[in-house]
Parts: structure tokens; C-alpha cells; sequence
């Protein structure tokens, strides 16, 4: 219980950071991990559902980078994936993608040259959004810039 209190955590953390105690037994870990998802303690869609809304209300993340997150978590593909299309349902990858790059602009300013593109390009990828819809959004801006110079 005192591993759960700190933060919530997956089927699969829990039992490695169980079987990393001296005193743990497998089939000791395997009745309190059964006991806890009893109990509604331990739930892998639960976790990936908040982890997933927390990270992309704390800062705009991509679907890819919150997928390799969770998958870093050792939680299923599919849980994983059921999560990501509640969470994204919720808040569109577009809408995220706009606060990101509002945010980096006020920081940075507007790309001047290719190498200022290419960095706030590398920063998208970094939040893991897809590189279509980057490429769109940079286009979108480059078009932006231009009608505020003519």
C-alpha cells in the first residue's frame, strides 16, 4: 500500500518494485497484486486514462509520446490505446498542438530563417505530435507570416 500512496502505478511496476523487496515471494506478490486489483487499488486502464489527461493537462504532449510513455510503464498496447482515444476525444491532438506552438513563440519568437523552422520542427517532434500534422501546422504558419508581410 505504501508503493501505491506515493503515486499510482501500473500492474507490471508494482510487481517488479514487490519482487525487488528481500522478503518477496512470487506467489506472495502474485496474491497481494490480485488482492489490491480486487480491491480496485491497482486497474492498468485507470492508470493509463489519468496518466494520459494528467500529462496533457500539465503540458502539451503528442499521442506518440504519451504512447511511449505508458508503454515505458509496462502497460498493455490495447489499454494503452483505449486511453489515448478517450484522452484525445476529450482534447483534439490539434488543440494541442496550437498551445505548444503559442507557447514556444511567446519563448522563441516566430521561425526567421530555416534553422529556427527546423528547431521549433525538432521541439513538436520532441512532444511527439505526428509529423503530417506538424508539417500542416508549420505550413500554416509559414502562410501566416507571409500575409503579415505583404
Amino acid at each position: 500500500m505504501n508503493i501505491l500512496a506515493a503515486r499510482p502505478r501500473s500492474e507490471a511496476q508494482l510487481r517488479e518494485r514487490l519482487l525487488a523487496k528481500p522478503w518477496a515471494d512470487a506467489e506472495l506478490v502474485d496474491q497481494c497484486v490480485a488482492r489490491l486489483k480486487e480491491l480496485g487499488y491497482v486497474n492498468d486502464a485507470t492508470f493509463a486514462e489519468s496518466y494520459a489527461n494528467y500529462r496533457m493537462a500539465a503540458r502539451p504532449v503528442g499521442r506518440q509520446r504519451l504512447q511511449r510513455e505508458l508503454a515505458q510503464k509496462r502497460v498493455a498496447r490495447q489499454t494503452i490505446d483505449r486511453a489515448l482515444d478517450a484522452a484525445y476525444e476529450e482534447t483534439g491532438e490539434e488543440t494541442l498542438i496550437d498551445r505548444a506552438l503559442a507557447k514556444r513563440l511567446r519563448a522563441h519568437g516566430r521561425p526567421t530563417d530555416r534553422q529556427s523552422a527546423k528547431r521549433l520542427f525538432d521541439h513538436l517532434m520532441r512532444l511527439g505530435f505526428g509529423y503530417d500534422l506538424i508539417v500542416r501546422k508549420l505550413r500554416e504558419l509559414q502562410a501566416e507570416i507571409e500575409e503579415n508581410d505583404e
